[in-house]
């Protein structure tokens, strides 16, 4: 019998502030993000969740580099997140 994670969502966002507290700066260029979010998302995951308006906002771009807002990362994560499989599935 599969243990499901009980996690809170408030105990989840608070990890997600963890990790964005120990980013460098207000802003994140998106080939970057797979290393300050662990691994979880690859740059072309990002690319096509862009590409479908459901990346973070307020994207832009500098000097060819797609770059988004650190508070907007944030915000796409949270988002994102769930204790469970079963609940992102009905959300």
């Amino acid at each position: 019998m599969k243990k499901e994670n009980n996690t809170p969502q408030a105990d989840i966002e608070a990890t997600i502030d963890g990790m964005a507290a120990k980013w460098p700066s207000s802003v994140l260029a998106r080939r970057s993000i797979p290393q300050f979010t662990g691994g979880l998302y690859s740059v072309k995951f990002l690319a096509n969740e862009d590409c479908k308006k459901t990346g973070p906002a307020g994207a832009f771009t500098v000097g060819g580099q797609k770059c988004y807002p650190v508070q907007s990362v944030i915000e796409w994560l949270k988002s994102r997140s769930s204790n469970s499989w079963a609940a992102r599935k009905t959300a």
